[in-house]
């Protein structure tokens, strides 16, 4: 009997000692509110002078770690509230092709439409900023790389102007998909844009978007090919292939093709034909998208605020973040993008920023977003 006390009273010492380990490493307070990350403080800085800040921020995306693209709208006066530690995209008038909706909230608030497209370095800084195209912008929603493009043309997308633009990386237009200014429904036009994925051929698919309700599959030269998707916003809309604010795509190694239903709260999933495969349902306003390595599917809830990690059969694995518009917090996570060494990038479109996260030396790697799939031509 004695030497089981023994035992128990080791095993006892160090189930305690191992707790006073565990304890001593944690820090106090705190709600762990950046899940498996830290936030980068003073990233980026600020590129729009004394009184402004940026703009709505829909688009980010890290070529590298030393060159990361911010797609922007403007540079917007600070607000002199206490709302200024919030400026939502409420805020925010729009540009249209006549200029600016001054008769919103906060009409004094003029936005300069310049450093739209901005590239900033691992510090924060300023590297260039192509002032040379900003009257092709009316309101930047994306900005991409095709992954199995050697040469890593950017691709913007700008819901407001109806079209697609893309760029060589030293900023020469070499291709615009749609008829900017123009609003349709038909093989050369969209209405509201929002989101592109390719196949490795070179093949692309547009989710189109807030007006149209479809998705629109181009060959690797931008001619059309295919249609599907029909409106549908009934309650409880539960019918394949009808879709309310198509606003995120992506496209996994099987070719299988990822809808986001926003305002149906549901992921839908097809082929590349748009034939229905699947339904994911109670994703809460799926924002964004991001398809890792990995072959798991993170998306950023527009409710909740949250990344979730699901696998492809549609199964959440794994959520973390919060709501705010403090350091570290999200309000409308509008594309988010991490790059090869793991720092994980964010476009917030309601308050206006775009952050950077660092992974914590002790995360679990499971709850890390990974890295673009596919990664192919050093893309990131």
């Amino acid at each position: 009997m004695k030497r089981l006390n023994g035992v128990m009273l080791g095993v006892a010492l160090l189930a305690v000692s191992a707790g006073a380990v565990w304890l001593s490493a944690q820090t106090k307070g705190g709600g762990d509110e950046t899940g498996p990350y830290e936030l980068v403080p003073n990233w980026p800085q600020n590129f729009c002078g004394a009184g402004f800040q940026p703009g709505s921020t829909g688009g980010i995306w890290a070529e590298s770690p030393d060159r990361v693209v911010l797609f922007t709208r403007g540079c917007l006066p600070v607000l002199k509230t206490e709302a200024s530690a919030s400026p939502a995209t409420s805020f925010i008038p729009a540009r249209n092709a006549s200029g600016y909706d001054l008769s919103q909230k906060e009409p004094d608030r003029k936005p300069r439409w310049d450093h739209v497209v901005t590239f900033i370095d691992r510090n924060g800084a300023l590297i260039e900023s192509w002032e040379q195209h900003n009257k092709l912008f009316v309101r930047p929603h994306r900005v991409l790389v095709n992954p199995y493009d050697t040469d890593r043309h950017l691709w913007f997308v700008d819901d407001g102007a109806h079209a697609i633009y893309k760029f060589s990386r030293d900023g020469k237009l070499v291709q615009t998909i749609g008829t900017p200014m123009k609003s349709g429904n038909d093989q050369s036009t969209f209405a509201r844009p929002t989101d592109i994925a390719w196949l490795p051929d070179g093949t692309f698919f547009v989710s189109d978007g807030y007006v149209n309700t479809r998705v629109v599959k181009f060959d690797k030269d931008g001619k059309f090919l295919m249609t599907w998707g029909e409106r549908g916003n009934e309650p409880n809309e539960t019918r394949p292939g009808y879709m309310n604010t198509v606003h995120a795509i992506a496209i996994d190694k099987n070719r299988r093709v990822y809808i986001s239903d926003r305002a149906n709260s549901r992921v839908q999933v097809f082929d590349e034909n748009g034939k229905f495969l699947d339904a994911w349902p109670n994703v809460r306003r799926p924002y964004s998208f991001l398809l890792t390595e990995d072959q798991h599917l993170w998306v950023a809830d527009g409710i909740t605020q949250k990344f979730t990690k699901f696998d492809l059969n549609g199964r959440l694995l794994y959520s973390w973040g919060t709501f705010g518009a403090f350091p570290g917090g999200f309000w409308g996570v509008h594309q988010f993008h991490t790059d090869s060494d793991g720092h994980l990038y964010t476009a917030d479109v309601h308050v206006g920023r775009a952050q950077k996260f660092r992974p914590k030396a002790n995360a679990d790697r499971a709850h890390i977003i990974g890295r673009y799939f596919p990664v192919a031509g050093g893309t990131n």
